[in-house]
């Protein structure tokens, strides 16, 4: 049975139609991983054992899909990202620590029902674009072993490539989630900063970090970001989005502006493969209704500058120095030498930097006011392992050279398969927004990607059909209400969803704000849902998207007690939803404190159950 583990949609597809199980995309995994390992035994650092995994996927053929928006998704994350029951080791053995819980975005994601396979290689310390610089050794690229995977996020990038896992985690503070992403035919999402939380990431540059994500098509993208995403507190850059990014992408606009690099600013160092595929992409981009309007790169370049000429150098000092300092034989050198090198530098210089930083971000507002969005290529050119090896900082540096101004300046960016040179090696090009721009420039990177190279990574496979994913409607075709009670999926009013062509796509909890009633007085029993200003609760609920054409008369439909009105989420958001009249609850409990209808009903089930069993 051939399981298509590179794509979302089409692993969903296959689940829904029950013609594999959680277990078998398990099992399959295991085997994929096995098999690549014999080629590039350097991809992982640890991985799920198998009993564990095997057991996690039973646990999901049990529970169900309903409501699980990633249902028996695989995916990997990178080794400076917490997952419970696995180390932590940031490509240093010693520094290596045994977390007590995953990172917020692991949790997420496995709350939608996806599952960790391991912990991928990496640049130590996430300080580098090459992929190197791991005593764990170096993920080579999926097509040529001979040449980089790129860096820092090295093996999150080859595990998505070669279809070990659906997608993977990295992390990206210049560069770290777009250069391997364009060595290894992906695309490779830089989020908006704090779009996804980086509590439980060990950090390189907190002030920048991002969690990236890398996958085969924009589509799947789109969809581990939407679950990802959300505010969490305990990441003091966090920061809820201005729009939810759910559901499958929408198409690209029929007309937009992209700013072009001019001439005297595009270095490809000699490579022409990578500048040949660049003006492609800038031709692909103008016949999907583009208009190519030339910009100055040359304040971008200075605030790329900074990154390793300034003062943020020190702040990598902040986060690991000591421990280098502490144990510099144990790290990597061309590391340990680099983040060394920020305590010699000074408060005053810092704060010069910083100010120089605002003026170069003031300068850049300009080019936001006459174009949508920018193109560049990723990378300039790509460079062996050998060549990388002899001359480690400078062609590292090179590398950089289109991504580090993004982070500096709160920019969203996306690496998006450009095609092949005649070496057969995959070349990208970077669609740049502003903040919240993550949506759009998947949409249009979804675009550009079939224009130039439908193909998944390294797999050679073709992409799967646009903008759907398991029956899901496009962008405008649909609407979501949010269910907390008899309506959630498996209970006895959900058919009425059903019917209408809904689908549950997400589970989540309402903002703490509200009270839970019984009200078992109706036939079926069902919850009366009420917003107060003291004493509310976080209750469980259930997504669901209806189509927009049946959306008005199911909303004109619901009786009283029940009203549709707005809902507040625990992600900030306010969707369509089941209120209840407040004068319903009056003389009915308060079950709020359970979390959700389904636990009142367990609750509920197992003291029945105790009276039963002392009565007989």
């Amino acid at each position: 049975m051939d399981i298509p583990v590179h794509s979302i949609a089409a692993l969903l597809k296959g689940y829904a139609e029950r013609r594999w199980s959680v277990t078998a995309v398990a099992e399959d995994v295991l085997a994929r991983v096995t098999a690549a390992e014999a080629q590039d035994p350097a991809i992982w650092i640890s991985r799920v054992d198998r009993e564990t995994l095997l057991a996690q996927a039973a646990a999901l053929d049990a529970r169900g899909p309903a409501g699980l928006p990633l249902f028996g998704v695989p995916f990997a994350v990178k080794d400076n990202i917490d997952v419970a029951g696995l180390p932590t080791t940031a490509a240093c053995p010693d520094f290596a620590y045994s977390p007590g819980r995953s990172a917020t975005v692991v949790e997420r994601l496995v709350a939608a029902g996806a599952f960790v396979v391991g912990k991928t290689n990496l640049d130590q310390f996430a300080t580098g674009l090459v992929g190197v610089r791991s005593p764990y050794g170096a993920p080579r690229s999926p097509f040529d072993r001979a040449y980089v995977s790129g860096g820092s996020s090295s093996g999150s990038a080859v595990a998505a490539s070669r279809g070990l896992v659906s997608f993977a985690l990295g992390t990206d503070t210049a560069g770290s989630g777009r250069v391997p992403a364009a060595y290894c035919n992906l695309i490779g999402l830089k989020p908006s900063r704090g779009l996804i939380s980086a509590a439980g990431v060990v950090p390189a540059c907190q002030s920048l970090d991002c969690v990236s994500i890398f996958a085969t098509n924009a589509d799947d993208a789109a969809a581990a970001l939407a679950a990802a995403a959300g505010f969490d507190a305990a990441d003091p850059y966090s920061r809820a989005p201005l729009s939810p990014p759910v559901g499958p992408l929408s198409r690209a606009p029929a007309r937009f502006r992209f700013g072009v690099p001019r001439k005297q600013d595009l270095i490809f160092l000699g490579d022409k493969e990578v500048e040949t595929l660049f003006e492609k992409s800038v031709e692909r981009l103008s016949s999907l209704g583009g208009e190519a309007i030339e910009i100055d790169l040359s304040p971008f370049f200075e605030v790329a500058r900074l990154l390793y000429e300034g003062p943020w150098i020190a702040e990598r000092t902040a986060a690991v120095g000591a421990f280098i300092a502490a144990h510099r034989s144990a790290c990597n050198p061309t590391v340990a030498g680099l983040i060394a090198k920020g305590g010699d530098l000074t408060a005053p210089a810092a704060f010069e930097a910083i100010h120089r930083l605002e003026a170069l971000r003031r300068a850049t507002e300009a080019t936001w006011s006459a174009i949508d969005v920018m193109l560049t290529p990723t990378a300039p050119t790509a460079y062996t392992v050998e060549a990388v090896l002899a001359d480690p900082i400078r062609l590292n540096a090179t590398l950089g050279l289109y991504t580090n101004f993004v982070n500096f300046l709160d920019l969203a960016a996306v690496n998006v398969p450009a095609g092949f040179g005649a070496s057969g090696r995959p070349v990208g090009v970077t669609l740049v927004g502003p903040t919240h721009s993550d949506r759009a420039l998947l949409s249009l990177g979804d675009a550009l990607h079939r224009a130039a190279a439908p193909t998944a990574g390294a797999l050679g496979l073709p992409l799967p059909p646009q903008g759907r994913r398991n029956g899901e409607w496009t962008d405008g075709g649909g609407f979501d209400l949010v269910a907390v009670g008899a309506h959630m999926s498996g209970l006895p009013l959900s058919y009425q969803l059903a019917d209408i062509g809904g689908r549950p796509v997400a589970a989540t909890l309402t903002a703490p704000i509200y009270r839970l009633y019984a009200l078992d007085n109706l036939d079926p029993p069902r919850p009366g849902l009420v917003r107060v200003e003291d004493g509310g609760a976080a209750i469980e609920a259930e997504i669901w998207r209806l189509p927009a054409s049946a959306f008005g008369a199911f909303v004109a439909s619901v009786e009283q007690p029940h009203a549709i009105g707005k809902v507040a989420l625990e992600d900030g958001r306010w969707l369509p939803g089941f209120l209840c009249d407040p004068l319903a609850t009056r003389g009915r409990p308060d079950i709020g404190g359970y979390g959700g209808w389904r636990k009142w009903l367990a609750a509920k089930g197992s003291r029945k159950a105790k009276t039963a069993e002392a009565q007989s």
